[in-house]
């Protein structure tokens, strides 16, 4: 069992952390910190929490915490996470990871050199809708994907986030908000990776120096072409469509974790076939594949290691970060060991000095998998 401390406990955590916690099986809540003093004794009383804190930095230092969820303001993530890696603690840290791409390659690297887990909470990844999504896309159901469409608007004119038109605090507007959320989600069910982006914004006099609107346009490294479009002005909406050359999949609110989703799939003008969903346990796959994650990361941190591996070796994702001298690839990773490594990848590999891959999240908490055919994939490597 895996002992959270929630820094930032403020209106996500109500809202989203403490009901995906009461559903988890690995994990509990143990420590918070908050600003408000009263708030924070309030939230300990309402959910149970028996440490409160003020700062980060008390909260990470507390012996009963085993991991911390960073939900700071975004402006927080950069040090609080490099807090939390001092102290030796693995972060789960709230999306976006940091303002700019140099602040999140300090916490890759601060969390790389103490040797601790550091993940992002893209809670997309853990939904039953794009994880089926994948799967159908993968499976051929409507052929290679020729186009793809993921859009997240919500209303903030009175949000509960009152600095989430202030620049200096969100580091942006819609796109950092949930614009995150949906390519990450669009990388996750197409198995591929951006190589382009185009991008226009729109602003107006409640913005401040924010984008209240925008659209980007993706091109992915296998051709898909996919569109963005978020928005803090609309009515709350997260469709998603894929396109093909033998058919569609779209789901009306399809990333939504509120109610259940209907996946439908399209052929010649008509609808072939439907498959409804929930999402209701995201949030908890979310926290127990982490804490999987970093119990994983205690039984293979012993000085014993295969014959095989030639030295430390550090898994490095985006969303994940797990070093240990023994570590382990998951489901995700069947289609590399089907076709192996191409060779920029090795070159990639041999010139980094670690084995690099995206890998699915999720995998970590449903399937974990070591076969004599990974051994044989990183003696061709290392």
């Amino acid at each position: 069992m895996i002992r959270f401390g929630i820094a930032g406990f403020g209106l996500h955590a109500v809202r989203r952390l403490m009901p995906g916690f009461a559903l988890a099986k690995n994990c509990k809540v143990v420590a918070l910190s908050r600003r408000d003093p009263q708030k924070a004794q309030e939230a300990s009383a309402q959910y149970n929490i028996p440490h409160v804190f003020a700062s980060t930095e008390e909260l990470c230092r507390c012996p009963d915490v085993d991991a911390v969820l960073v939900t700071t303001p975004n402006a927080s993530h950069h040090a609080d996470v490099l807090t939390a890696v001092r102290l030796g603690k693995p972060v789960l840290c709230e999306k976006p990871m940091g303002l700019n791409s140099e602040e999140c390659r300090q916490m890759v690297e601060a969390a790389k050199k103490a040797g601790v887990i550091l993940g992002v909470a893209q809670i997309f990844r853990f939904e039953e809708s794009t994880r089926r999504l994948r799967e159908r896309i993968a499976a051929g159901e409507i052929g290679h994907p020729l186009f793809a469409r993921a859009e997240f608007s919500f209303l903030a004119t009175s949000h509960g986030r009152t600095w989430i038109n202030d620049r200096a605090i969100s580091g942006g507007g819609p796109v950092a908000d949930v614009g995150v959320h949906c390519i990450d989600a669009l990388r996750y069910i197409l198995q591929d990776d951006v190589r382009r982006v185009m991008a226009v914004g729109q602003s107006d006099e409640r913005s401040g120096d924010v984008e209240a609107a925008a659209i980007l346009t993706l091109e992915f490294g296998r051709g898909t072409l996919a569109t963005v479009l978020v928005s803090t002005r609309a009515q709350y909406r997260t469709p998603l469509e894929f396109i093909g050359a033998e058919g569609a999949l779209r789901a009306d609110d399809g990333l939504t974790v509120d109610r259940p989703i209907t996946l439908e799939l399209w052929r010649e003008r008509e609808r072939v076939a439907s498959e409804t969903v929930s999402n209701q346990f995201a949030y908890a796959q979310q926290v127990d594949s982490f804490s999987a994650a970093v119990e994983l990361n205690r039984k293979y941190s012993s000085n014993s290691k295969p014959k095989s591996l030639k030295s430390n070796t550090i898994f490095l994702s985006p969303k994940l970060i797990i070093r240990s001298p023994y570590s382990l690839f998951y489901r995700s990773l069947n289609r590399m060991l089907s076709e192996g490594l191409n060779f920029a990848s090795k070159k990639l590999v041999r010139s980094c000095g670690v084995i690099e891959t995206i890998y699915n999240l999720f995998s970590l908490y449903s399937n974990i998998v070591f076969s004599r055919r990974l051994e044989e994939l990183f003696r061709s490597i290392i």
